[in-house]
């Protein structure tokens, strides 16, 4: 049997902070997302979907709700979903106030309750959020039946013991007799195997800012003899938060970690290192390609490091005695002393020292 299983789409994010164009945009990308899933069933075959919660970022408008049940209805499989804390049951939400499509069931109560899928020899375990926080559901929670197949769906967290999203154990899942067990919540994917059971989760479809960087999407599950789980793409934009050493030719710098013929992805650059003063719009409209291109300067004036060579100081004595002892000095002596002195002056001006 094969599952497809994604969390956390997040729709309607108000994306405060951004642009309207920018929040315009990315919602845009957000609203694809139940297409992009739809189409990932279908061609990969899936018999069944397991969404685990936060399917809306809270308030949540019709278009958003519309283009999930298109899609959710197209897939023609069954489809369960487990509310979340952004997306809970509270007496304006869309999981009690509208119709789903037939193939979809909703976990309406927040103790866990099962459903069978006879055609696939199956039975699904699950609960939603009613609240903004959820105890512990799986604690003392076991499978029963004869079916070949046990499959859990939580909007959960099973990295922090004390969350109060529902937290989740390694001890919990081993005891479980799941077959898998389906999360939602934490927004970077990852998995573990404890026992018989594989516990998964696929974190968000799609960055929707820069601590959410790199890609993201969803899980194919197989469950046979022993569940394993695949990461997806839906090919979404991201999220890139680079640094990169200002140096003589900032904007080249730029142009080395960024695609050569542009993109719509979001890239927020930091230019660090001894540079001379920057001029950040300038450098910005060398790169009129990336549209959501954003840089910060982060960078020190250049150190000046024989400055005080002729001063009749400390530093003055200091500089001109390593200055003498580079007269005679072997090449790898001098520099030695070259990167004696930019140590010094470095300590001496207050900046950090990174040693090479």
């Amino acid at each position: 049997m094969k599952i497809l299983h994604a969390a956390d789409l997040h729709l309607d994010t108000p994306f405060t902070g951004r642009t309207e164009a920018e929040a315009h945009f990315l919602r845009q990308e957000l609203l694809k997302i139940p297409q992009r899933l739809c189409q990932i069933c279908v061609q990969e075959g899936c018999d069944l979907v397991l969404l685990a919660g936060d399917l809306f970022d809270g308030s949540w408008t019709m278009e958003s709700l519309d283009a999930l049940r298109r899609s959710l209805k197209e897939m023609a499989v069954p489809v369960f979903i487990s509310p979340g804390n952004h997306d809970y049951r509270g007496p304006d939400s869309p999981y009690l106030t509208e119709a789903w499509p037939d193939n979809v069931h909703i976990f309406s109560s927040s103790k866990i309750s099962a459903v069978e899928v006879p055609e696939l020899d199956l039975k699904v375990y699950g609960a939603g959020y009613d609240a903004m926080d959820c105890p512990p559901l799986l604690e003392g929670f076991r499978a029963e039946g004869t079916q070949t197949y046990h499959v859990g769906l939580l909007h959960a967290d099973p990295i922090q013991k004390g969350s109060p999203y529902c937290p989740v154990t390694m001890a919990q899942v081993q005891e479980s007799g799941l077959s898998y067990l389906a999360l939602g919540h934490v927004h970077q994917g990852g998995l573990f195997r404890s026992g018989e059971t594989l516990c998964a989760w696929p974190g968000c479809p799609m960055g929707r800012g820069f601590d959410e960087t790199g890609g993201k999407g969803a899980l194919i599950v197989t469950l046979s003899a022993i569940a394993d789980a695949r990461p997806v793409s839906l090919d979404g934009p991201r999220f890139h938060d680079l640094q990169v050493a200002a140096g003589e030719d900032p904007a080249g710098a730029i142009r080395r970690v960024l695609p050569p013929l542009g993109h719509e992805d979001f890239y927020r650059i930091t230019l660090t290192g001894e540079a001379e003063p920057l001029d950040l719009p300038a450098l910005r409209q060398a790169f009129p390609q990336f549209p959501y291109l954003e840089l910060r300067d982060r960078t020190v004036p250049v150190l000046d490091v024989w400055g005080a060579l002729d001063e009749d100081t400390l530093e003055g004595m200091y500089l001109r005695t390593l200055k003498q002892a580079m007269t005679d000095a072997s090449p790898e002596d001098r520099e030695a002393l070259e990167l004696a002195a930019r140590i010094s002056k470095q300590i001496l001006e207050g900046r950090e020292v990174a040693l090479p």
